[in-house]
């Protein structure tokens, strides 16, 4: 049952995660996990270790990565009576970051630790460079909108747009482009003023207020970020929230100074 499912899976390029106990008892057994509402299939051994293990699958798969986890026999951290591997079946997620800015290196740095797949872009090439973002796993220079249309047909609700630009002639047409894919984040920065200016220039080139709904504009949650590393947290913190439908207080449902 499980090899048709996974057959099925595979064909179908839908992405799962199979757990599987390398150490301990009932070493072999497997867990198939898909995703928060699908069913799990076959078992672990009992429903806890089936449920602890099925949580942690499911942020290893949000990540595109692989890795080994240990438990106690129903699941209980910091024990190590049984070592699974947690198998993903799913690119890494990806981010594209649009204007090499101050903001730009420290949301690299952390989107890479979330397991983000990375690429800046900047029109300018004199900013953008390898060497000023070494952990980006790539540094375009292009229009912001000219890369979103060569590469919208990859994008996916995993992935995130954060367009830091804080220039219209950028900001609006990558926006557009944005709009036009299937991608489950579009960040945009700016100021409460930027935004409101933005907004009326989307408008006059078409965008409904359906649309816009799909902005987090101004981009991250409202965290009270001063620096570049704290509001790069604010910004991966609302991309969280928004792919696991938590409740959230963002910048773009509040008032008053953006920073705190």
């Amino acid at each position: 049952m499980m090899f048709e499912s996974l057959s099925k899976l595979l064909k179908e390029e839908i992405p799962f995660a199979l757990v599987t106990i390398v150490e301990g008892p009932s070493k072999g057994a497997k867990l198939l996990v898909q995703s928060s509402d699908k069913p799990l299939e076959g078992t672990l051994g009992n429903e806890e270790l089936d449920r602890v293990a099925s949580r942690d699958a499911l942020g290893e798969l949000a990540a595109g990565r692989s890795g080994v986890r240990h438990y106690g026999l129903h699941g209980e951290a910091r024990e190590e009576a049984i070592q699974v591997f947690i198998e993903s079946f799913a690119p890494p997620p990806q981010m594209f970051i649009f204007g090499a800015v101050d903001f730009t290196g420290a949301l690299v740095k952390v989107a890479k630790v979330l397991g983000y797949r990375v690429t800046v872009c900047d029109a300018r090439e004199i900013f953008a460079t390898k060497k000023r973002f070494p952990q980006a796993d790539e540094v375009v220079a292009d229009w912001p909108n000219r890369l979103i249309d060569k590469v919208g047909h990859s994008l996916n609700a995993q992935d995130a747009i954060c367009i830091l630009t804080h220039d219209n002639k950028f900001d609006v047409p990558a926006v557009l482009a944005s709009l036009k894919t299937k991608v489950g984040y579009i960040g945009v920065m700016g100021s409460r003023r930027t935004h409101e200016d933005r907004l009326t220039r989307l408008k006059e080139n078409g965008v409904s207020e359906q649309e816009i709904t799909r902005l987090r504009s101004p981009i991250g949650m409202d965290l009270g970020a001063r620096t570049p590393e704290e509001t790069a947290i604010s910004v991966v913190s609302e991309i969280i929230a928004l792919r696991t439908k938590r409740p959230m207080h963002a910048l773009k449902d509040t008032v008053g100074p953006i920073h705190g």
